[in-house]
């Protein structure tokens, strides 16, 4: 719901961000969201300087940022803009890793190794790697040998790959609690079990805060609003009236048994990247096989459209299985210790959606992610404090904008 209680003047400027507070919530941002990208947003305000404040539903890092891998990559995006983006932000997570400590992140600058099982895959993945390296990707064309020196205990039946030095991992609910961490630090305020319940709204139109469920803080109040509600941010965005199609795709993960040091890389077949970008909402399966900083082993990644439907499929599981196996042969004899879902926030053209919205002033998104949300939270914090703060982006916003989808509509 919204609420038009708020005196408006008719015209001129909107008030300062740095305006006297009109009481003890006032503030100058709410994030709604305390998984990683909004503690993302609320890191790099706080470090422009804004007073912010973190509402949660649930638990800091309790939605998708509990329910995946952790990956930054650059592998996986074709040349354009979220490759430009996921560049910026594979630079910003490492700035955030000196910052924050690259142990206590679980930070591992890996690589990433993609596979390709035919000559026909090798070929095409030959021509995505010469795109990238023209836009800033380090990405390296390798052959049967050189994935074996790579990886010793890949199968020796693939036809080629390429070797990604820029791909990292980060723990990700460690990433947004250290980066909520820091927000607090310099002064942020996190409020958990604070589910928003409608959007405040001025005469104009402007959007001026929020209300929640928690009888603590029933209402925040702030001249900008941010929308980061990872799966649940389309319902977010209606209380607003300010629709955007982010749904949920739902995606299994896999987790082995600890080892020592047998997966040195992310290592996923070539197929993953055109699941990624694909819009079919029946379900796809693609191998993907990481080794974490405890030792065990994750494996994916399955996509489909199934709503919020929590139900565990068996035959997808042991779909990923079999296809781990077969790029490992080793993981045949390796016990899993338990399965675990998560849903993606998808939207239709694959790119997220970052920035003001026109349609609703004073409110701005920072959703849409589907699986790339850990690796490019970092430059979508960046690019949410840059307009807030009103300092240049370091790159161009536009196809991000809140109301693309509109604008494309007969």
């Amino acid at each position: 719901m919204a609420d038009d209680d708020s005196p408006s003047p008719s015209s001129g400027p909107r008030p300062s961000i740095r305006s006297p507070l009109s009481g003890a919530a006032r503030t100058d941002v709410v994030v709604i969201g305390a998984g990683v990208v909004g503690a993302a947003c609320a890191y790099y305000c706080t470090a422009a300087g804004l007073r912010v404040a973190v509402v949660e539903r649930g638990a800091v890092g309790g939605g998708t940022t509990s329910a995946c891998e952790g990956n930054i990559l650059v592998s996986d995006k074709e040349p354009g803009p979220e490759l430009d983006l996921a560049l910026l932000s594979a630079r910003l997570w490492r700035d955030i890793a000196e910052d924050l400590g690259a142990a206590e992140l679980e930070y591992d600058a890996k690589g990433g190794v993609v596979v390709a099982a035919s000559a026909e895959g090798a070929a095409g993945l030959r021509r995505l790697t010469e795109g990238q390296r023209r836009n800033g990707v380090d990405a390296v064309d390798v052959g049967p040998d050189e994935l074996a020196e790579l990886e010793p205990n890949l199968s020796r039946d693939v036809a080629g790959g390429a070797y990604y030095p820029q791909d990292a991992q980060v723990q990700p609910m460690l990433a947004a609690a250290l980066l909520l961490r820091r927000a607090r630090e310099r002064g942020a305020a996190v409020h958990t079990g604070a589910g928003v319940t409608g959007v405040v709204r001025d005469r104009a139109g402007t959007v001026t805060g929020v209300r929640t469920d928690s009888p603590a803080v029933p209402a925040l109040h702030a001249p900008w609003v941010v929308n980061a509600a990872g799966t649940w941010a389309g319902e977010v965005a209606g209380l607003a009236r300010a629709p955007v199609p982010v749904l949920p795709r739902k995606g299994f993960i896999l987790v082995t048994e600890p080892l020592p040091r047998t997966v040195r890389h992310k290592v996923y077949s070539a197929d993953y990247v055109a699941n990624v970008a694909s819009d079919h909402a029946a379900l796809e399966t693609s191998t993907v096989v990481e080794g974490t900083g405890s030792g065990t082993v994750l494996i994916g990644a399955s996509r489909e459209r199934v709503g919020f439907d929590r139900g565990t499929s068996l035959p997808v599981l042991r779909t990923l299985a079999a296809q781990a196996i077969a790029l490992f042969p080793f993981l045949a004899e390796v016990a899993l210790l338990r399965s675990y879902l998560g849903f993606r926030p998808y939207c239709p053209d694959h790119l997220p959606v970052i920035g003001p919205d026109p349609r609703a002033p004073g409110l701005l998104h920072a959703c849409g992610h589907e699986g790339a949300g850990i690796g490019l939270a970092a430059a979508t914090g960046r690019l949410i404090a840059d307009h807030v703060s009103g300092r240049a982006p370091d790159l161009d916003p536009a196809p991000f904008r809140p109301h693309r989808f509109e604008e494309a509509a007969p």
